[in-house]
């Protein structure tokens, strides 16, 4: 379905997001993490988890799902080991607050991990893999959140979409290569806006509340969503787990609080693994660009070439769809922002 669309300067769009978010009770380090990330989602990454989760993270500042005023505690247990407790907050400001540490510590040892519990879901994962890319690094990132997938068909959900993204260095101008994909058939959004929008899901995407496979999204959101790729998927799904809640002692999908409704926090865990190429090929860049060029001759699909930007900042414009914008608006008090833009 066509959605009408604004155009705003990036300034502007940040400006009315921070104010979204301070208005809903976010303190000034959250709202700036929480909009950079949304805004790198948006104009980067996969627009379908900028502005539309913005919109959730915003209610779960009001409800009580997320700590807006949240201070991570990070610790070192070792050299190359950061973890953090997000404290209930958004998994982005505990990363935010160790980034550079994570990069000295993966540039200093070749590898470093960051891993984190504690948190409301880890949004885009291209927006951990993208910066670190930007810094000479390879990384991988995975992420859980409550169970919304079933292992196959006819099971109970037992797992989040347990996304995984990785991302490497290719020489400027050209932006990193970023893989982005989650364990399950679709992103949750896109069931979700599927049914906003009364459209049909595909077949496979999702299960019903008995188990059957549905194309119906209303009952989907009811149902469970379903891996890619079956067993495979599901493998994904289970290493997905393993690395983002029992690594840093978050909790587990099955025990993981709901990310849309109730007034606690998920407890979703993120794990971030930055390795430094430069220490064995100090062309790693370069020879991976030349690769990449060669595979593309061959037809290969290489994820994330629709961005001719590496960075954020060199973002001008951007598109957003006008009931979004307005839903934005709507946290915002007139006296804030002087009525609608």
């Amino acid at each position: 379905m066509a959605e009408d669309k604004v155009r705003l300067s990036v300034a502007e769009i940040r400006d009315i997001a921070t104010a979204a978010c301070l208005a809903c009770g976010a303190s000034t380090a959250t709202a700036k993490s929480l909009v950079d990330a949304t805004l790198s989602a948006a104009l980067l990454g996969r627009p379908e988890v900028g502005f539309p989760h913005f919109i959730d993270y915003l209610r779960s500042i009001v409800e009580g799902r997320i700590n807006g005023k949240a201070q991570p505690r990070i610790q070192h247990p070792l050299p190359a080991f950061i973890h953090s407790d997000a404290k209930g907050g958004i998994a982005q400001l505990g990363f935010d607050q160790a980034f550079e540490d994570l990069v000295k510590r993966a540039q200093t040892f070749g590898v470093a991990v960051f891993t984190q519990k504690n948190s409301y879901t880890a949004g885009e994962l291209g927006y951990y893999v993208r910066r670190l890319a930007v810094h000479g690094l390879v990384s991988i990132a995975v992420a859980n959140a409550h169970a919304l997938m079933a292992a196959a068909v006819g099971g109970k959900a037992v797992f989040g979409t347990n996304p995984l993204a990785f991302g490497a260095p290719l020489p400027a101008p050209q932006p990193p290569l970023v893989i982005d994909q989650a364990s399950s058939a679709t992103a949750f959004v896109n069931i979700v806006r599927a049914a906003a929008d009364n459209v049909a899901i595909p077949e496979g995407w999702a299960t019903d509340e008995a188990g059957a496979v549905t194309t119906d999204p209303t009952k989907a959101i009811l149902g469970a969503l379903l891996p890619f790729g079956g067993y495979k998927g599901a493998n994904i799904a289970l290493l997905v787990e393993i690395l983002s809640a029992g690594l840093s002692g978050a909790a587990w999908s099955l025990d993981a609080g709901d990310f849309r409704s109730g007034n606690q926090t998920p407890n979703a865990g993120l794990t971030v693994i930055a390795i430094a190429p430069a220490a064995i090929d100090p062309s790693f860049a370069v020879r991976s660009a030349g690769h990449l060029r060669r595979l593309e001759q061959l037809g290969v699909h290489i994820p994330g070439r629709r961005s001719a930007r590496g960075l954020l900042d060199n973002a001008d414009v951007i598109e957003i769809e006008a009931r979004l914008l307005d839903e934005v608006h709507a946290f915002i008090p007139p006296e804030s922002c002087g009525g609608p833009v």
